[in-house]
């Protein structure tokens, strides 16, 4: 997905195979789409879309759960990353109108309870993912891509960007009393959030910044590991998921 219709103008976000989308309108080879899941606004390649011929199905259901998934169409294999939205395995009108058949590990997020073990083999998954701008996949991913992705799975759905995010959810008032699953928000000198990531206990972030990567969270901010300097201002700490299991 781009800000304007354009090879060259830059990725705000992607649409992973299987999410849904509205299209808004066409610009020659591109169409503004908004996506289902989060309202996002974009451009995409006409011919990266397809065209269904159901409504809008709730696609916060299975999804992909190995790092790399085979997807056979028409007899014709791609290679989908994990997180990416299995709609057809549930709805039989998506496998009339193509061939589908999935090989690979399924994730269902409604039965997903949110707990301590769950949370860091999931974010575990991405890291040293490298960092890509407007990125929501294994492939590559931004800050709050990677967030998003991550709560998607356990059925809690996020806004596609860092300051859209820091909305959601209770305040956390100190790092002391912050948990893992809590999402962590940085802000810039001028005081605009531009950075999130996930808490994997009261001092451990888990984030996107030139790859996922696990650093020491402080009331200041962030710690890089490998060199011991602060990258990142903390603003605020929120917490969505209330029903953590501490298994």
């Amino acid at each position: 997905m781009r800000a304007e219709a354009s090879h060259r103008s830059e990725q705000v976000s992607q649409l992973l195979f299987g999410e849904m989308c509205e299209e808004l309108e066409r610009s020659k080879d591109f169409v503004k789409v908004r996506a289902v899941y989060d309202n996002y606004d974009g451009w995409c390649q006409f011919i990266q879309l397809q065209q269904t011929e159901i409504g809008i199905v709730d696609e916060n259901k299975l999804m992909a759960g190995d790092w790399v998934n085979t997807v056979m169409i028409n007899d014709q294999p791609a290679n989908i990353p994990f997180g990416s939205s299995l709609p057809f395995l549930k709805d039989e009108s998506l496998t009339k109108q193509y061939d589908l058949k999935y090989r690979g590990a399924v994730i269902d997020p409604a039965t997903n309870g949110a707990s301590v073990s769950l949370i860091q083999k999931i974010t575990r998954t991405f890291l040293n993912t490298p960092y890509l701008w407007g990125g929501r996949s294994v492939f590559g991913i931004d800050c709050s891509g990677f967030t998003q992705l991550v709560f998607k799975c356990l059925n809690i759905p996020l806004l596609r960007d860092a300051y859209q995010q820091a909305t959601q959810g209770e305040e956390v008032h100190s790092v002391d009393e912050a948990r893992c699953g809590d999402l962590a928000f940085f802000d810039n000198q001028a005081g605009q959030i531009t950075h999130t990531g996930i808490l994997l206990d009261s001092n451990t972030i888990i984030h996107a910044s030139g790859k996922v990567r696990i650093d020491t969270l402080t009331s200041e901010g962030i710690i890089n590991r490998d060199n011991g300097l602060r990258t990142h201002n903390l603003k605020i700490i929120k917490r969505l998921i209330t029903n953590l299991n501490n298994d």
